[in-house]
Parts: C-alpha cells; structure tokens; sequence
C-alpha cells in the first residue's frame, strides 16, 4: 500500500487557523478539522482499532470464567474450558492483520495532514512580507516547520493511540462492572473525576513551562544556524571560544528549562500512579470483602481487578502522555503565530503583467521602515525612461538599496506611488509582474545544488545552447571545466565550493538566462576582481542593452557608461546626470569620484 500523501489533496490550513482563532481553548476542535476530507479513513482506522484491541476486554471475562469453572469441583465442565480458550486464541490472533490495517489507515490520514501543514507553512511564508522575514530569525522558522509540525502530528497519533483507547476501555470496562455488580462500577465511577481534577490542577504549570521550553527552543535553533553560518569569520578572528561560551550560555537556559518541564511531569505521573492504585487496592478490598460475605465468587474478583486494572492503566496512560498533549497544543499555538499573521505584502494588485516596456516614475515617494520615525526615502521623485541605464550612488543609508526593494515590490511607499509603464504599482499582479525582471543582490543567494541548477533556477525550457551561451558570456567556461562533472557539479551550501568571484558571476548568468526587461543590479560586481570585473561588464553591456536597468554601486568607475547617474543623500536626490555632467559639475559626485581616487592611491 502506498502511504505517501497525495500533493493534490494537500489542505490549505490557512483559514482553518484564523477561523478556529487558536489559543481560545479551541485546539482540539483545531485538531478534528485539520482532517477534514479524512474522516472516512479514519473511522475505518477505528473499526480496526476496536477489533485489534478486543483481547484488552474479553481476557478478564473469559480469565473470570476459567476461574469460575475450577473453582466449583462438584460440577467442572472442562469442555467450557477449552472453547473460551478457542475462543480467546482467536481473538488474540486477529490483533496482528487488525494493528497493521489500523496503522495504515490512520498513518495515511495523519502524514496528510503533516505534509499539508508544512505545505500550507511554506505558502504562508512565501507571502509573509519582507519585513516580516528580517525580524525573525531563520532558525525559528525551521522550528517551527519542522518540529511543532512533527509535535503536532504526534498529537494526533496520541488522541488516536491513547485517548480513544482509554476512552473506549473506561466505556467497556464500566458497562460490563455495571451491568454484574453497580456497587463495584461505583469506584470506577470515582476515578475519572479525580483524573480530571489531577489534570486541571497541573494544566496550567506543565503548559507555561511547554512554552517557555518551546521558545527556548527556536532561539537556539536560530542561533545555531546563526554560529554555523559564521564559522569561516570566527574561525578567521579567532573567536571560537566566544561563540562557544554564547551557544554554551543559551544551552544552559534551555538545559534549566528542560529540566523543570521534566520534573513538572514526573510530578505529575506520579501523582496519578500513587492516587490510582490506592483507588485499585480499595476496589480489591471491597470486592474481597463481598466474596467472604457470599455475595461474589473468586472469578468475579479477577475480572473486576482485571477490568479495574485496565482502566487505571487506560488512565494513566492519560495522565502520562498529557503532557505530550501540552506539547502538541502548544506547537499547534506556535504555528499559529505564522499562519495567523497578517504581515503579507502590502501590494495585492490583480491587473496582470504580460509585457514591461520598462517606464518607471517615482511620485513623490516617502518611506520608513515601521520601526522607526526617520524617512529612508524623503520627496523622491525621479522619471525613468524605457530602456534607460540609472545608476544610484551616495554614502551608506542613502536609501539607494531600497529604491531597488521599492522597484521589485518589497516595501510599499509611506505616502507617494510608483507607476510602472503608467500603471500605479498597487493595481498590479506583482508575481506575473516580477517574471520580467532580473536582480542580482549584493549578497550572492546560491542553493546547494549543480551549477545548471542555480543558473536555470525556477526555468524548466532552457536549451544547452542558451545556457551554454550565458556560461561564455560570464566568463565561467573556464570554472566549469575545472570542476570534476562540470555543470552538474555541486557547488555546496551558499556555493561554498566557489569563490566570490565566481559565486557572483552565476549570479549574474541567472540574471542573463531571463532574457529580462528590467534589470536591477546591487553591487553586482563586488566581489570580482579587476580582470573578471571587466570580463563581466563586457556580458553586462549585452544585458542592458534595450532593457531599463538600475544599478547600485560604490565602485564608482563601474558606471561610467549608465545614461543617468543619480546622486542620493539621506533619501533625497541631490544630483543627476552622465558621468561627465557630473564631473564637470564638481558637485556631490565629483567628491566621491575624488575620495576614491585618493583611497586608491591616484593622484
């Protein structure tokens, strides 16, 4: 039987989370509909669960009348004896077919519903804002995808594994008792309100240290990955032992916390176990005490201690795995936290995008991160024409990276718009939008894969002439005739097989295999050096060629050949002009052109 979910019927959780609004005591009434569409499987799941779990309830029966029979010498009919064990052998033999059918079932229903959260998870985080991404740490979005996800599935398996089968026992359990001796089922009548008090009265504990053990949990998976990528620059500073004693310092709160949540449960189990069988020893006593007045025979007293057993053992199973139940809601709280938010793109435009001309013009454009009251930019207004090559220069923080995040639709103005080819950017679909476009950020993004995956990236029509093509024109022949499978070659996490140089060459071939109308370069040749700089804006020239490119650089001599060079401070304009203009005016430029002379050594 194949159990691997089916991508097509994968749930989107999304608006189950907001509308059940978890953490208002709805997680399991969350939990039951996470399976909606799978009900039919899982009652199958039950019908095999109860004919798996049959032996639990017919044992003490038939052990109570094998004991009946012998215990009475004057009239043993051993024939009985052999049929309840025919009997009870069958019963007990079914339990292998039973359990593995109940499993499938069951295990098919709930890895659906795992893979359709962490699907749902991945969406939502596709269309959470960027701001939203760069407050929270990487590392806590892996926690979450991975672990609540895995904790809530859990969950599931225990209301299924645990819960209904306590549920059924105590039902069992109390009717057979009931039905022979209503005195008796009195103690059982006892113990699920003593169970439900236990339970209220450490609810709350074992619950506020699951979460602080949880978010304890996410910063140090946020800071381990945080060290691991850092290991090349402390290993360079030589300042391995202070990352150590940081990792080592939130190791030691979260071992503090571990341990409280350990001792909170066991304080808990235990409680129930001693509570329990002191209710298991009275029930004992009484029913000895009915049997030495005539009133209950030997094998009675064993099926009611069986039964009685059963369903202590059912109830403190309960009480055992509740706190795995904590977990689960409290992973269920945690994932609620993303699908919750409401931080997605500010643009939700609908107009689709089929071509780009490449006509942009910032109207009076203000912008500040939330965070704080200082515009980033200030008054911005600048006209682009299609096909035009801008160039953006000026000190650190003068806003020139976020006219770039501003043009692919990261951040929306404060107050102003941004039109493209006249349309006002918050009326159009900016996905169908963005496949016109081309960014190779400052900061190189590579995945661990081959060369041809991180240059085709997201392309499934690309030719080897094309792609062989775009390698010639970065200047990568050479490096992937040096690696052992050449194209296909893995390149390692973040391309840490490579150098800078080449890291952000296959940058740009990605940028080049779009065939882009609008081109929008951070840095984009940083990194190289002066040969492979050069090599690269010979490709670049090919690039922008027809094609409204942007460029943010710091290299000054790079954008010689831009049409336009605008001259930013503080998030306004200051000048604007060719390289020539520019210089001619001896303004703003001309003294950076002039402070990176001298930082070169020119004279």
């Amino acid at each position: 039987m194949d159990n691997r979910p089916d991508t097509r019927l994968l749930p989107n959780f999304e608006k189950l989370f907001i509308e059940d609004r978890i953490g208002h005591g709805r997680h399991l009434f969350t939990l039951l509909r996470l399976f909606r569409g799978m009900y039919g499987g899982l009652f199958v799941s039950l019908l095999f669960f109860i004919l798996k779990h049959s032996p639990i309830w017919l044992i003490p029966i038939i052990t109570g009348d094998m004991i009946n029979v012998v215990s009475n010498p004057d009239n043993i009919n051993i024939n009985r004896i052999w049929i309840d064990l025919a009997i009870i052998s069958v019963v007990i033999a079914q339990n292998v077919p039973t359990q593995l059918l109940h499993t499938s079932y069951l295990s098919r229903s709930s890895r659906q519903v795992e893979a359709g959260l962490r699907g749902t998870l991945v969406r939502k985080l596709q269309h959470l804002s960027i701001s939203y991404h760069s407050e929270l740490r990487s590392g806590k979005l892996q926690s979450k995808v991975l672990r609540d996800v895995e904790a809530i599935e859990t969950l599931a398996k225990q209301m299924m594994y645990v819960f209904i089968p306590a549920l059924l026992n105590v039902i069992v359990a109390f009717s057979v008792t009931a039905v022979n001796n209503p005195l008796v089922a009195l103690f059982f009548v006892l113990i699920i309100p003593v169970g439900a008090l236990m339970i209220f009265g450490f609810r709350k504990n074992i619950q506020r240290k699951n979460r602080e053990f949880r978010k304890q949990i996410e910063e140090i998976s946020g800071q381990i990955t945080e060290t691991v990528e850092m290991i090349p620059l402390t290993r360079a500073h030589g300042l391995d032992k202070v990352e150590i004693e940081k990792t080592d310092s939130t190791l030691m709160d979260l071992r503090g916390k571990g341990y409280r949540l350990d001792v909170a449960e066991a304080l808990f189990g235990s409680s129930g176990w001693v509570m329990f069988t002191l209710f298991q020893m009275g029930a004992l006593a009484f029913c000895c005490w009915l049997a030495a007045q005539g009133k209950m025979t030997v094998g009675d007293i064993v099926m009611y201690q069986g039964f009685f057993g059963t369903l202590l053992g059912s109830v403190n199973q309960l009480i055992n795995v509740y706190p795995q139940f904590a977990k689960g809601f409290e992973s269920m709280q945690s994932v609620s936290e993303i699908l919750q938010s409401t931080d997605v793109e500010e643009y939700q435009g609908t107009i689709p995008v089929m071509h780009v001309q490449g006509g942009f013009s910032f109207e009076r454009m203000h912008f500040k991160y939330r965070d704080t009251d200082q515009h980033v930019l200030s008054d911005f207004n600048l006209d682009i024409r299609p096909g035009e090559c801008v160039a953006f220069v000026g000190e650190s923080g003068a806003g020139k990276s976020t006219v770039l995040n501003m043009l692919i639709g990261y951040y929306k103005p404060t107050r102003g718009r941004l039109l493209v080819d006249g349309v006002p950017m918050d009326q159009i679909d900016l996905k169908s939008y963005r496949k016109h476009l081309a960014v190779v950020p400052q900061n190189t993004v590579l995945f661990h894969g081959s060369i041809r995956d991180n240059i085709t990236y997201g392309l499934t029509d690309v030719s080897e002439e094309k792609l062989l093509e775009v390698i010639r024109m970065t200047q990568l022949q050479e490096v992937v005739a040096s690696l052992p499978d050449g194209l296909d070659t893995k390149i390692g996490e973040h391309g840490g097989k490579l150098s800078g140089g080449q890291r952000q060459r296959i940058a740009i071939a990605r940028a080049l295999i779009r065939d882009p109308s609008v081109v929008l370069l951070d840095e984009a040749t940083s990194a190289l050096d002066n040969i492979s700089e050069y090599q690269v804006q010979q490709a670049m020239r090919l690039l922008v060629k027809g094609r409204t490119t942007f460029i943010v650089a710091h290299r000054l001599s790079t954008i010689r050949d831009a049409d336009r060079i605008v001259v930013m401070n503080k998030g306004r304009i200051v000048e604007s002009g060719t390289f020539a203009e520019l210089m001619e005016l001896q303004g703003a430029f001309y003294k950076l052109q002039q402070m990176q002379m001298e930082y070169a050594g020119i004279s």
